[in-house]
């Protein structure tokens, strides 16, 4: 490498500079306070961890998305923890002893391996929350709502919010008694959205002509909230289970919609994100103007069977570096600027940052103004004493 290229990153991996990082970290305390006042207790999972432990029940997407490198004390496999919410199950499964519900938050940093095709980026600060404890629909509510007061506190407008229910297609597929071949395949055309395809997995899956029909019409159910309504009807004759999921979209989007008037709803039943991962409800958040979600989650019960408890879970994780792009604003010019020396002038220096005020001493010899280092006043000396004067 030349000299030239030292200064070059991996891709993926950026740097966060003035005022980008002030932002950031303005948006961390307000988004943990916010979730502090609604119950949440924060936690720090650690960066890294052994594979087995942090790749439970997630599924082949996060295990590609995970740097993996060996411990050098136990010769054992770990990986760098690519998605935080596996490891809060962990800690509610076995490092805590909560009985009943359980709510927790994070902000760490996380790493991939390669960019999430949801959210993007190699090297996000992950913020979010996670309810343990409770499967009813309540729940599901809370996260919902919480989600879209984060949005809301970043800054976010014009929010379009799209649900699923991953307990549709299981259900379906379980009632046409699928091998793994036959779900995969059916898989891959919902993924596609092409309704060719669909119908030729269909025909060549499929045997029941009625589910044959049901499979055919998830590709088609997207849409604005009448979706429900066709869903209903198309998937009259569906196990009692999918009634049960178009129930809880339906008391979702009254929920939602009571409280976010202003919020557009989507939904797509033949959303399949994080199908060997989420077990319920999904959702995704988008603002125009950006191609990936700012916020995504959904119900994923049991995660903790593998440690020894299974409980029911929901939540949603967003990127933090992501979150503090919706406002650009200019960096305030709120200092005030102190000479270098003076008598006396340390002690009015500190006076006023213990107040809360930021002041920039200048340094003997430098040359750059006030204005440079973000300051609109100046400490000058007035009758003996030392007080700041706009510039």
């Amino acid at each position: 490498m030349t000299i030239a290229d030292r200064w070059l990153l991996p891709d993926g991996m950026d740097e966060v500079l003035p005022p980008q990082a002030s932002r950031m970290e303005e948006l961390r305390r307000t988004l943990l306070d916010l979730y502090y006042r609604w119950g949440y207790d924060q936690v720090m999972p650690p960066p890294v961890e052994f594979l087995d432990s942090l790749l439970t029940g997630t599924g082949t997407d996060l295990d590609l998305q995970t740097f993996k490198l060996t411990d050098q004390l136990t010769g054992r496999l770990m990986g760098v923890s690519a998605d935080v919410t596996p490891q809060v199950a962990r800690m509610d499964a076995h490092s805590m002893h909560h009985q009943g519900p359980a709510r927790l938050c994070y902000c760490t940093n996380v790493l991939r391996a390669k960019a999430d095709q949801h959210q993007g980026g190699r090297s996000p600060v992950q913020v979010g929350v996670e309810l343990f404890g409770h499967a009813g629909l309540e729940a599901d509510l809370e996260i919902l709502r919480l989600a879209l007061l984060s949005l809301e506190a970043a800054g976010a407008s014009e929010l379009h919010l799209a649900l699923g229910h991953i307990g549709i297609y299981r259900s379906l597929v379980q009632a046409a008694e699928l091998d793994r071949d036959q779900e995969r395949a059916l898989f891959e055309a919902l993924e596609l959205k092409s309704p060719g395809a669909l119908a030729q997995q269909v025909e060549a899956n499929v045997a029941d002509p009625a589910l044959a029909e049901m499979f055919r019409a998830l590709g088609r159910l997207n849409g604005g909230p009448e979706v429900l309504d066709s869903a209903r009807e198309a998937l009259a004759g569906a196990p009692a289970a999918v009634g049960e999921a178009l129930a809880q979209l339906g008391a979702l989007h009254r929920g939602v919609a009571s409280e976010h008037p202003e919020v557009a709803l989507y939904f797509d039943l033949a959303e399949l994100r994080g199908y060997q991962y989420h077990t319920g409800m999904m959702f995704a958040a988008f603002v125009p103007g950006y191609g990936q979600a700012l916020a995504k989650g959904g119900r994923y019960d049991d995660t903790g069977r593998a440690f020894g408890r299974a409980r029911p879970a929901t939540g949603f994780s967003m990127d933090l570096k992501l979150l503090a792009t919706l406002v650009q604003s200019e960096p305030a010019c709120d200092g005030i600027w102190a000479p270098a020396s003076g008598e006396g002038v340390a002690e009015a220096i500190a006076s006023l940052r213990d107040s809360g005020h930021r002041v920039v001493q200048a340094l003997p010899g430098q040359q750059t103004p006030p204005e440079a280092h973000r300051c609109s006043q100046q400490l000058v000396m007035v009758d003996g004493r030392w007080q700041a004067e706009a510039l």
